[in-house]
């Protein structure tokens, strides 16, 4: 077995899992192990969709060729990898997939996005698939911002996110737009062009509050628009970008999730950004972020 912190938890594993930091403790607050897991599903799901049921405390994932997962309680994940699987996509539906369950299920509000430390607090940024979140992310890193978390920005009772772990996820486009050789990277799943960017320095391994939320999107103009987001229409982008939303009805967290998320809007700034889609200038985005973060009096 072995020992992991990350997203505030300690984990202890069956399986090898060396993105994750290595600790020493004496309290697990989950497992990870490989054992048998139902071909069919639960014995009572709430809901049912292909390849994933849900019953409260409870999700069971079936990745055809990969793997066979439950997760319940908060506290466990079973793993029932197929003979041929490949170890690198069954790290990835742990640490994705599984992962977000856990968070669910111990009523954590978990956003789609990335998080950058700012001063004493972080900033998250989240939108949809090909808005460059992760581009962006990562060309922070290389100014020499901390990374907090990629991917799964994990917010706990104190409305703080939790450290991930130092790796961040990139597509080929985007590792070449960031000057990066993919022939030093690995692949995050051999079926895909999504790489493994190890952080070696930079990786912010303390829990920081959330100041602020950006939602990245692009248009056909020229322009950079920065629209703020007030009251009420913090809601949807929260509720739209939250990790694995299906997983709520199932578990029964609905209402849950809506206090979470009405919390967090009461505290934080939130800003639509939205760029050029034709060119994708990352310095110029950067530029305006930074200049909307000082002018909001967060400092660097």
């Amino acid at each position: 077995m072995r020992h992991y912190k990350a997203f505030g938890l300690n984990i202890v594993s069956e399986l090898e899992l060396p993105s994750l930091i290595l600790a020493p403790f004496k309290n697990a607050d989950v497992w990870i192990k490989k054992g048998k897991v139902s071909k069919n599903g639960l014995i009572a799901p709430k809901r049912i969709r292909p390849f994933c049921q849900q019953a409260p405390s409870e999700i069971w994932l079936h990745v055809p060729g990969i793997a066979r997962f439950y997760i319940s309680q908060g506290n466990k994940v079973i793993v029932e990898p197929y003979e041929d699987a490949d170890e690198q996509s069954v790290r990835l539906f742990i640490l994705g997939s599984c992962m977000g369950a856990i968070m669910h299920q111990k009523n954590r509000l978990v956003i789609h996005g990335n998080a950058i430390r700012f001063g004493d607090g972080c900033v998250i940024f989240s939108g949809k698939s090909g808005t460059g979140k992760s581009t962006l992310a990562a060309a922070l890193y290389q100014k020499g911002y901390e990374v907090l978390a990629d991917d799964l920005a994990v917010i706990d009772e104190q409305l703080n996110v939790q450290p991930s772990y130092p790796q961040m996820k990139l597509w080929q486009d985007s590792a070449e737009k960031l000057g990066l050789d993919i022939c030093q990277l690995n692949k995050i799943r051999l079926q895909i062009d999504k790489y493994a960017y190890p952080m070696d320095r930079g990786f912010c391994q303390k829990a920081l509050p959330v100041k602020a939320i950006y939602v990245l999107n692009n248009h056909k103009n020229d322009q950079f628009l920065l629209q703020p987001i007030e009251g009420a229409d913090k809601l949807p982008p929260l509720k739209n970008h939250t990790y694995r939303p299906g997983y709520l009805d199932g578990l029964g967290l609905k209402a849950q999730h809506f206090k979470l998320c009405s919390q967090l809007a009461s505290r934080i700034q939130m800003t639509r950004i939205t760029r050029p889609s034709h060119k994708f200038e990352l310095d110029s985005l950067i530029e305006n972020i930074e200049m909307d973060l000082h002018s909001k009096s967060f400092a660097a």
